[in-house]
């Protein structure tokens, strides 16, 4: 199969948010109980690096962005990780093309640490953030709650060798 990395486009938005929905549905990828608009959506992530994946019919399979972790001048810099595929897509190696690029944007655009959240369950994930240079800073116990049942998350993180050295 031919897949096609590209920039995320406002079109895109109606697939990016049933992939978010998907893994809402999932249980295993985020706190999120309901899919935001385009709109809300668009608010909390950053304008840049956004990325999509599309399948050889040009459908998108799977999308990254960033977001802040605050709004204080002094963490500009950090940015936490978001990374979801369709279900048909998942597990098929194709996330690391995603991540890696994301990395790279996130450089060129003076991110110096990316950081990712993710429920001690989804062991996929976890690894897959190691596999690509995310270390493991600690569990976060009981967190938040999802569907009234308190979830911890592990928090891994990526330090730049290139910006803020």
């Amino acid at each position: 199969m031919n897949y096609e990395l590209r920039e995320m486009f406002p079109g895109d938005m109606p697939k990016v948010l049933e992939i978010f929905r998907q893994g809402i549905n999932g249980g295993m990828a985020t706190f999120e109980t309901e899919v935001p608009n385009s709109e809300a959506w668009d608010m909390e992530f950053f304008n840049e690096c956004r990325w999509v994946l599309e399948n050889e019919n040009n459908e998108v399979i799977g999308w990254c962005a960033l977001k802040p972790v605050s709004k204080r001048q002094c963490f500009k810099g950090v940015a936490e990780v978001s990374i979801y595929f369709d279900n048909n897509y998942q597990g098929k190696g194709l996330g690391t093309v995603l991540l890696k690029k994301l990395i790279l944007d996130s450089e060129e655009h003076g991110f110096w640490t990316l950081q990712s959240n993710i429920f001690p369950d989804n062991q996929a994930s976890v690894k897959f953030h190691q596999k690509n240079g995310f270390r493991m800073v600690g569990t976060r116990q009981k967190l938040g709650q999802l569907n009234g049942e308190w979830k911890d998350v592990v928090m891994l993180e990526r330090r730049s060798g290139i910006v803020g050295v």
